[in-house]
């Protein structure tokens, strides 16, 4: 597809919600074509790579609720997931297919099949951890706007190469995260922006421990029929095929994640970055002692405590105790305990303040992160969470692993990306298999 045919087709797509510069960064639902209005010329064409759990159960059911986005491609190494997705995506598309203004959902074992194709605007990446950067970036290069899911990045060094990428082909790019939608970390991050607490101090972050383990055979075997594991596999070490490897559980190997750390902190560490202001930096220090587990499958940290520090003197604590978020400040505290909990804080009378005029009002889409999306691909403004966010909320998660790997306090530089240790610096990227690479 030409340079020339992209920039026609989002042109096309902008329509009106790019005409005015003072725009909403949201629209409501009402104003899109809930009652399926929409024309069929006028949706955003969605490929979908990666259609496990995630991928269809919060990515391909988001976009198929809204009216002005069409899932057209799906794609996953395993049979079983990408007929159950082109299933789900046919069924809802039925009537439009008796009355010939769909063609059908395309299920793919290659996700550059899907990349390929001219008549697709947007893609939507639900792969594990280590193949959320290669198909981002060939995805990009293609002319295709992306919404990844988080951890956005298995290293340091690709979530640089990601971020120049879209400086350099200004797609549309969302980090797939709903928590800047969430009207409790929203309102947190407000109130401490605002001065609420007085002048911010200290952030603790909680995020869980252990591993959260699917039940599956540790038998070494061969890979079922229909599931291509080298492919799964990609740029990662070769490792005998066994069931626990794969889907869910690979989040608690090293090789293709980083743990309940790297997991959730898109969730909490970038509510965080974003209550500190700091979404354009990352910390200047961190230190971290973890449980690595040394026997068995699984061998990413259990147990981690990681201790940070910001070039504006806020420090920040992330600890294995299960999701909480708190903010203290000189005169008071602000946060929440448990996932999506209610929020709390001193003085109790501060939970009540308005927000003036004059002060600072955080952008926002209540209607989430593929909402926002949508908004964006047709405004040609930035998301809510575009790739330096992710990048950065993974990459703090990054330093924590490399530091408690090290064992010793380290000094980074947020604008250069490396540590004052070589050792560290090394673990910045990792080898990438062939025929892989970025």
């Amino acid at each position: 597809m030409s340079q020339k045919t992209i920039v026609s087709r989002r042109r096309f797509l902008g329509g009106a919600a790019a005409a005015a510069v003072g725009a909403p960064q949201w629209i409501p639902a009402s104003a899109l074509g809930k009652d399926a209005a929409v024309s069929p010329g006028s949706r955003i064409t969605v490929g979908f790579i990666g259609t496990g759990s995630h991928g269809i159960g919060r990515d391909l059911s988001g976009f198929l609720a809204q009216a002005d986005a069409q899932a057209v491609a799906v794609c996953d190494v395993d049979s079983r997931h990408r007929e159950a997705a082109r299933r789900l995506a046919e069924q809802h598309y039925a009537e439009a297919m008796k009355q010939g203004t769909y063609k059908g959902c395309r299920a793919y074992h290659d996700f550059r099949d899907v990349i390929d194709r001219d008549d697709i605007d947007a893609v939507c990446n639900a792969t594990p951890d280590h193949w959320h950067v290669i198909p981002s970036v060939m995805a990009i290069k293609a002319g295709k706007d992306v919404l990844c899911e988080k951890p956005l990045t298995l290293t340091l060094a690709e979530g640089r190469v990601l971020c120049e990428t879209v400086r350099r082909y200004r797609p549309v790019f969302q980090t797939a995260s709903e928590n800047r939608s969430i009207g409790v970390y929203h309102r947190m991050c407000e109130l401490v922006r605002n001065g609420r607490i007085g002048e911010l101090k200290h952030i603790e972050v909680g995020l869980p421990a252990g591993h959260s383990v699917q039940q599956a055979s540790m038998e070494f075997t061969d890979p079922p029929k229909g599931f291509d594991y080298d492919m799964w596999l990609g740029q990662a070490p070769y490792a005998p095929y066994c069931p626990a490897r794969c889907h869910w559980n690979f989040r608690w190997i090293l090789d293709y994640s980083g743990g309940q750390l790297t997991d959730w902190a898109h969730h909490l560490v970038d509510i965080a970055q974003w209550g500190n202001n700091t979404e354009d930096t990352m910390p200047i220090e961190v230190e971290g002692t973890g449980t690595f587990p040394t026997e068995g499958l699984y061998n990413t940290a259990t147990q981690y405590h990681c201790k940070y520090r910001y070039a504006n003197g806020v420090t920040m604590d992330v600890v294995s105790k299960g999701p909480s978020l708190r903010f203290e400040g000189t005169e008071g505290w602000v946060g929440n305990r448990g996932w999506c909990g209610r929020l709390e804080g001193e003085p109790a009378s501060m939970l009540d303040s308005q927000m003036k005029p004059n002060e600072i009002h955080l952008s926002t889409c209540p209607g989430g992160e593929i909402r926002n999306f949508l908004d964006c691909v047709k405004s040609r403004r930035p998301c809510y969470s575009p790739a330096e966010n992710g990048h950065r909320a993974a990459g703090i998660a990054h330093l924590g692993n490399i530091a408690m790997m090290v064992g010793k306090k380290l000094q980074w530089d947020p604008r250069a990306e490396r540590f004052d240790d070589d050792e560290a610096n090394q673990l910045r990227s990792r080898p990438m298999r062939g025929p892989w690479t970025l």
